[in-house]
């Protein structure tokens, strides 16, 4: 199974060619990267996600690649979380707030 990393503190001239470049020049086998950019403007967001070939050990792509400079920038390297879903919690329907109401639109 592959193994993903999140890459933070990307300087806005990263694409995503020169994000994989860079992570091979660092010595591992690269599946895929991305540089996430923003849904309106298509501006790059400052980090991305990089998918290690197969076998890569993740903990030691971390170790090598936390803290590179990247067109002098510092990157800040983890293990990739999974991508939340939503954009809060869902407080459900049919609950009272609180002052009693319903949410309904109804009275009590």
């Amino acid at each position: 199974m592959a193994s993903k990393l999140f890459v933070g503190n990307l300087p806005h001239s990263v694409t995503d060619a020169s994000l994989s470049e860079f992570v091979v020049n660092a010595g591992f086998q690269v599946a895929s990267a991305l540089v996430i950019r923003d849904k309106l403007t298509g501006t790059p967001r400052g980090f991305g996600f990089v998918e290690l070939g197969e076998g890569e050990d993740l903990q030691r792509a971390i170790a090598g690649l936390n803290g590179q400079a990247c067109e002098g920038q510092a990157l800040t390297v983890n293990e990739a979380k999974p991508q939340r879903t939503g954009f809060g919690r869902s407080h459900g329907g049919g609950g009272r707030d609180s002052y009693g109401r319903s949410g309904r639109g109804g009275r009590f």
